[in-house]
């Protein structure tokens, strides 16, 4: 009967650490937010080739937001709480569509995602750019787990990906394409992941 009953707490142990693992809340958690995050995606490409700017949120609770305005000159900072006029009113001084910024912030709350940015990176000498999202899902909160962020990126052609389902930059020489210092995973042919200490 003991040997049962151990028998059964590390089945259940195991089946708790796979089921908390980084891939299954990765995988699991872009199946049940697809709709959200690709159109998180367009409509921060469309508005970013519009005027560049990065947003996210800065605290746990999903209140405080840091706006990134970035000009031929500067970059300005801006932190407002999410419901503050200051936000709209600052958008629109600087010529950025507030009603569609707004409602990205508002969908990136929904779904946890923390910060969104256009990053550029290079494949040999070759500049390209892709949109970056940061999310904190529930399940990397665990008893498991560090403090860790979701990070999915998106391309704007296909990836090639080694056997391992590792991001690799290009078909030919299959060395690991590491961005910002990460190794990524695929999703699909244009969209990746990887789990990050960082947020950004």
């Amino acid at each position: 009967m003991e040997n049962r009953l151990s028998y059964l707490i590390i089945i259940l142990t195991v089946g708790l650490l796979h089921s908390c693992s980084p891939k299954n809340i990765s995988t699991k958690y872009y199946v049940q937010n697809k709709a959200t995050l690709d159109n998180i995606e367009q409509s921060y490409s469309k508005l970013y080739k519009q005027n560049p700017f990065i947003v996210g949120f800065t605290d746990k609770n999903f209140e405080d937001i840091s706006l990134e305005i970035i000009t031929d000159s500067l970059t300005y900072i801006y932190d407002f709480k999410i419901n503050e006029k200051r936000l709209s009113d600052t958008l629109l001084k600087y010529n950025l569509n507030s009603p569609a910024i707004t409602e990205l912030i508002n969908k990136m709350r929904s779904i946890r995602c923390t910060w969104v940015n256009n990053f550029d990176y290079y494949v040999e000498t070759e500049k390209k750019s892709l949109v970056f999202l940061s999310i904190k899902p529930v399940g990397l909160s665990r008893p498991f787990s560090n403090k860790k962020y979701y990070i999915i990126t998106y391309f704007s052609q296909k990836q090639y990906y080694n056997k391992e389902g590792k991001l690799v930059n290009n078909r030919k020489q299959r060395q690991l394409q590491k961005l910002n210092g990460e190794i990524f995973k695929r999703i699909n042919d244009r969209v990746s992941y990887t789990v990050s200490s960082t947020y950004r």
